[in-house]
């Protein structure tokens, strides 16, 4: 629809609004990944557009013909947001109005503000489905309501994740790749946390240009919560291409992923590790394909000039359409 596109663009600028916005086809494969079901209760606490709820809401309406109590559970009892900025708030809640969803469940709040311990299993979700922000610091006072104390938000927001699933819980959560090697103690603790109350059963690594406009590398997590980790698959995503405004992911670079994960398949791509072989003092999940490694291609500085150039009048062209319509 036009206003997914209108944020899409926002999306390719990389800046304004653009930073609440996740490639669909990747949400689209996380989707498919965690199965979400009718009657299940769908989160994500840093919900930025809504993206995650729009395309989770799209693929429960296909999955089966929908009686009328199917459609009042989807309406009333399936999904949950929050988000901090104004912005976004605004964005996810027309979003989420334009997608059917006519009183969305969604929250003008600082997620990271609430104590962890206050968490009840009645607040508790089947489903996580998120990419939280990642290179922001929280200020020391909010950094008191989560055991493993760091300022990166990313990795409180992953905390506050966990906590907020229900035992047998799925997630799919985006966060930078470099979660899965640095060796400050937050990043260990949270790798062991993860490992021993979660059964990590698959990391995607995203290539380089996945997010438009971020330069920054992530990776996908997928868990259930409530078992240990025994083993992880990892897939390696490598469309072939430079990626950019001019060739973003797309559904079919994500076919052959979302088939393999279904089985855990070893491929040129994909492989194994198993639990009992990650250095317990470290916790390292670092992406090693035993096939080897990946190429990065770089774009030219000219190529970069010339994008966030086309993205400027972009986002100011959005930003007038959203303001039109408050």
């Amino acid at each position: 629809m036009l206003y997914e596109e209108k944020i899409k663009r926002m999306g390719n600028a990389g800046r304004n609004g653009g930073e609440y916005y996740t490639p669909r086809p990747l949400i689209r494969a996380m989707v498919r990944v965690v199965q979400p079901k009718i009657g299940e209760r769908i989160y994500d606490g840093a919900c930025g557009s809504a993206g995650f709820l729009c395309e989770a809401y799209d693929y429960l309406a296909a999955s089966k013909k929908l009686g009328t109590a199917d459609l009042k559970t989807l309406q009333e009892r399936t999904f949950y947001g929050k988000e901090k900025k104004s912005l976004a708030y605004v964005i996810a809640i027309m979003n989420l109005i334009l997608h059917g969803i006519e009183t969305p469940n969604i929250i003008h709040t600082n997620t990271l503000a609430e104590n962890l311990a206050d968490i009840q299993d009645k607040d508790r979700m089947d489903v996580v489905l998120a990419n939280p922000p990642f290179g922001g610091k929280e200020r020391a006072e909010v950094q008191q309501n989560f055991p493993i104390r760091t300022g990166e938000t990313a990795f409180l927001f992953l905390q506050h994740f966990i906590k907020m699933l229900k035992a047998g819980g799925r997630a799919g959560i985006v966060i930078k790749n470099t979660f899965l090697s640095n060796s400050d103690n937050a990043s260990v603790s949270l790798r062991k946390l993860l490992l021993e109350s979660c059964n990590l059963h698959t990391i995607l690594d995203c290539p380089g240009g996945t997010f438009q406009g971020a330069g920054v590398k992530t990776v996908v997590l997928f868990f259930e919560k409530g078992a240990p980790t025994r083993k992880t698959w990892y897939y390696q995503l490598d469309p072939g291409r430079n990626m950019g405004k001019t060739n973003p992911l797309n559904d079919a670079d994500l076919a052959e992923f979302v088939e393999l994960q279904k089985t855990f398949a070893d491929s040129p791509k994909s492989w194994s590790v198993e639990a009992a072989q990650i250095d317990t003092a470290s916790y390292d999940l670092s992406v090693k394909n035993p096939d080897g490694g990946e190429v990065v291609a770089h774009r030219s500085p000219q190529e970069i000039l010339d994008e966030i150039s086309r993205g400027d009048a972009e986002c100011a062209e959005v930003l007038a359409t959203i303001r039109a319509l408050l």
